[in-house]
């Protein structure tokens, strides 16, 4: 199974921006899609954007506009760019790959804290 490590998180104000990555032990080259989801504390995991291999996306309305996902096959890694952050944008981050089949693998997660 396809191992994936997340980097990028950390302390930033509101109004900065963070990339997050999230690199795998294989090839993404066939993959189905990337999801990126966040857990605040006290609240459930909540998807914020879902960037699939035929080119549609999806974000979460709080989202829409600052965050982009995108992936870099080459280099076996997927990222989100997150400008305008605000406050609650806190939370931990987890990225998801998914293959045909069903298969898929989870970061590890990276804490992103917004400062006001």
């Amino acid at each position: 199974q396809v191992q994936l490590v997340e980097s990028g998180g950390g302390l930033v104000q509101a109004g900065g921006s963070l990339r997050l990555s999230c690199a795998a032990s294989g090839s993404i080259f066939r993959i189905n899609g990337v999801n990126w989801y966040r857990q605040a504390p006290g609240k459930q995991r909540e998807l914020v954007a879902a960037i699939f291999d035929g080119g549609d996306t999806y974000y979460t309305n709080s989202v829409k506009g600052r965050f982009t996902g995108s992936k870099d096959n080459a280099k076996n890694t997927v990222y989100l760019q997150m400008n305008s952050l605000k406050p609650e944008d806190t939370a931990v981050y987890y990225c998801n790959i998914f293959w045909p089949g069903g298969a898929s693998s989870w970061g590890q997660g990276t804490q992103v804290t917004v400062s006001s």
